[in-house]
């Protein structure tokens, strides 16, 4: 993107924190190592018809990423303070060391997934860092 005649370089960073108790959830830190351009898997539709991509599922698939891990947000007795300060001290060191390559933490957003019912045990709290720099 060019703004004001910069070129602006983007990277999101995505963390995942599992509220599944006991420590069977997953939650991780996850950043992709892939360029890729989105245009190879997009279909263009017009009023004549539509271009559709020749790449499958499968093709999106990145196979180089960094997981980190973070810990769930309950023990077996409910939920854990120091699993949350522990993941947000993980969290602050990779903010940190983006801050010092010259990255710039430009959004963050987040939502909460669960189902929420009486016997509810599954969900993830998902954020997502996006920052830009100059190139």
């Amino acid at each position: 993107m060019t703004t004001f005649g910069q070129t602006v370089e983007y990277k999101i960073v995505t963390s995942i924190e599992s509220v599944v108790p006991g420590g069977i959830g997953r939650s991780r830190i996850i950043e992709n190592g892939t360029e890729v351009d989105y245009t190879q898997f997009t279909t263009v539709r017009t009023a004549d018809g539509k271009e559709k991509t020749t790449s499958d599922r499968s093709d999106v698939k990145i196979d180089n990423l960094k997981e980190s891990t973070l810990l769930n947000f309950y023990s077996l007795v409910g939920i854990n303070f120091q699993n949350i300060a522990s993941n947000d001290a993980m969290i602050t060191s990779l903010l940190n060391k983006y801050s010092v390559e010259g990255w710039e933490l430009f959004n963050v957003s987040s939502a909460a997934e669960s189902d929420g019912g009486k016997d509810d045990r599954t969900g993830i709290f998902i954020t997502r860092y996006i920052f830009k720099k100059n190139k």
